[in-house]
């Protein structure tokens, strides 16, 4: 919860949720949730798509560059911004508490939001203001996040922060003070990172964490159903995005069993070995070993691997050819051509719908897929997998033992895409369990470079359905 930016991907990335309110339909566990929000899609033409195109992928390389107490659950509607283009809930920091929208980011793991002496690159968005939370410290230290396409400045602190009717004291996060142009779109005021401290540019550990090591959860586990809207007609820059879950799973929202596959390595970040893709029903060749790990990404909207493999995809398609210009390292293919891919990470295979696989239209007859050539760098994987995929599935993000499940969506799950209705709102409401954060090593020395706002990610995601779409 990338599963990271441009101008162009600000637009694509609008997604709003309730971190704190409990979901406002019967889809939803009992127990406070947070709702995902969905902004309409604002139609762009080829050349703003390109533009788009290319910061997307630019932005995803640079993110991944290279005594018994009760426990409970709760969940959060989320929103769905610009037809997918990314998904956002919200959280409540200081007290008294104050709501803000916030990518759900499962491709990075520090939590910022823009401070009210932030000067550039904050406009039109909520701000946090420190002097007024008889809770804040200042933690005197700078923090700093870099992406492809900008960067988010400040310094640490600490407060009590709430999400989905849990509360945690003394949370480490990022006071921004200072965002490149394009970073944050309205409403969205920053970002919450969901993978494992190894990877916090701050050190911190993640709120997630604190949460699911307290015994406060029923289930060590978060869960997401994503909604589609990139193929709706006439969609609102915001709608109803689904739901994200914490500490159980909602079981009107998914049919069968979870299939859960262990993390392969030490957890940073949610990563999956990629064992078989069919496209049009015919087996591809994808690289094998660590070569096929993959990040499960809910801040990336699109999905992006090895050079090999989506040349090897697109060879199925016929009438496909490489991109140029600001397309190069997207396929083109005829509008025409309903493909279908399935993917499997070591369970069963799960498909990939036409409707999500299709990225945009350029022409009457030209259409740009949705899976991209992407380089990544250092330890990071070689496969990001978005919401392209992640809106197929209802996806787990367990703790203990690490790994992530997937399980097929449910009629309930599947009666929301494409339904205009309100988005959910950034709202408060009480906190059903607290928690103090403890052992968090706040000292400049994480992974910084590979958390991602990705507003391509997150935005590409939720933008990709508005824009089309991460990240």
């Amino acid at each position: 919860m990338l599963s990271t930016i441009s101008l162009t991907l600000t637009v694509l990335l609008s997604i709003s949720s309730d971190a704190f309110a409990a979901p406002r339909s019967s889809f939803a566990l009992p127990g406070q949730s947070i709702p995902l929000v969905r902004r309409s899609q604002h139609q762009k033409n080829a050349t703003e798509w390109g533009i788009w195109a290319k910061n997307e992928r630019e932005n995803l390389m640079a993110k991944y560059g290279a005594a018994p107490q009760k426990r409970s659950s709760g969940t959060n509607l989320i929103t769905n911004q610009n037809a997918d283009s990314s998904f956002f809930g919200s959280v409540a920091i200081g007290t008294p508490a104050v709501a803000f929208d916030v990518i759900l980011d499962t491709g990075s793991s520090d939590l910022w939001v823009a401070d009210n002496s932030c000067q550039t690159g904050c406009n039109r968005v909520a701000t946090y203001d420190v002097t007024t939370s008889s809770t804040f410290k200042n933690l005197s230290q700078p923090f700093s996040i870099q992406y492809g396409s900008g960067e988010a400045a400040g310094s640490l602190g600490q407060d009590v922060v709430q999400i989905a009717g849990f509360s945690v004291a003394n949370q480490t996060f990022g006071a921004v003070n200072a965002v490149s142009s394009g970073l944050l779109n309205t409403p969205v005021s920053g970002l919450i990172g969901l993978a494992w401290q190894s990877i916090a540019s701050s050190g911190a550990t993640p709120l997630w964490e604190t949460l699911a090591n307290s015994g406060k959860w029923d289930q060590p586990l978060m869960a997401f159903q994503l909604t589609r809207f990139i193929n709706a007609t006439s969609p609102q820059a915001l709608e109803p995005g689904g739901t994200f879950t914490m500490g159980s799973v909602n079981q009107s929202l998914y049919t069968g069993t979870i299939d859960y596959q262990n993390i392969p390595d030490t957890p940073s970040y949610w990563i999956l070995p990629m064992t078989s893709m069919t496209v049009q029903g015919n087996s591809v060749s994808i690289p094998t070993g660590s070569a096929s790990y993959s990040a499960i990404d809910t801040g990336t909207t699109l999905v992006g691997g090895p050079s090999s493999a989506i040349q090897s995809i697109f060879a199925q398609i016929p009438g496909s050819a490489p991109g140029t210009g600001s397309w190069q390292g997207y396929y083109t293919y005829p509008c025409s051509t309903q493909v279908n891919v399935a993917i499997s990470f070591g369970g069963p295979s799960w498909s990939v719908s036409p409707a999500d696989f299709q990225l945009t239209q350029l022409s009457q007859t030209q259409c740009v897929g949705a899976f991209f050539e992407l380089s990544t760098g250092g330890n990071a994987p070689s496969w990001i997998v978005g919401d392209t995929f992640l809106k197929n599935v209802y996806s787990v993000f367990r703790y203990n033992p690490p790994s992530v499940g997937f399980a097929a969506l449910s009629p309930t799950a599947l009666a929301m895409n494409g339904v205009n209705a309100a988005p959910p709102t950034a709202t408060i409401g009480s906190a059903a369990a607290t928690v103090t954060a403890t052992g968090a090593s706040v000292n400049g020395n994480g992974a910084s470079g590979l958390h991602s706002f990705n507003m391509p990610t997150v935005v590409l995601s939720v933008v990709l359905g508005s824009f089309l779409a991460m990240v």
